[in-house]
């Protein structure tokens, strides 16, 4: 499938991505991704910042959508989309607006380490990009980490190389 490309075909180096150590704030993480793709206007696919622990290992990676969930008020945080019926979504809006107002400075000091999407998968660069493929719709994830000799951090496969490759496959058959 896809001529036999591997993960290292299509894996991008961790300097394309800012990072941060796991104790660094949402604020702080926010502060990161305004300076690095907002202002810069560069958008990366996912636009995403990688969290490291102080021997500079990958703990995980956080997202717009993590920064935000991590914004969101507690309570809230357990109410699940099957559970509020679509009527009462502009309600819950309304409630969640409050209290954003009123809770986001603190939530913003919250450190990534209790947000950010953990690094447990991984491929290594000579796996397959099936594998890679097969890894990221399992597990719900827009980039991962390549890992040589399954310790050492070398790269990311992100989604949407991985959908290209693919999508080539299918086409050209």
């Amino acid at each position: 499938m896809s001529d036999g490309k591997l993960a290292k075909d299509l894996m991008i180096g961790i300097f394309e991505y800012p990072h941060i150590p796991y104790w660094f704030s949402i604020n702080q993480a926010v502060r990161i991704i305004k300076v690095s793709f907002i202002s810069t206007k560069k958008f990366p696919e996912p636009m995403a910042i990688l969290v490291f622990d102080e021997k500079y290992n990958l703990m995980g990676t956080l997202t717009l959508k993590d920064l935000l969930k991590g914004l969101e008020p507690r309570f809230m945080q357990a109410t699940t989309k099957a559970q509020v019926p679509e009527e009462d979504e502009s309600g819950l809006a309304v409630i969640w607006d409050s209290l954003f107002k009123k809770d986001v400075k603190e939530l913003a000091e919250k450190p990534v380490s209790e947000i950010m999407v953990p690094a447990k998968h991984f491929v290594q660069p000579a796996d397959p990009i099936t594998k890679a493929a097969y890894m990221m719709v399992h597990h719900d994830l827009v980039l991962l980490p390549v890992l040589e000799n399954k310790k050492k951090f070398v790269g990311l496969v992100r989604m949407i190389e991985v959908f290209d490759e693919i999508s080539n496959a299918i086409m050209s058959e």
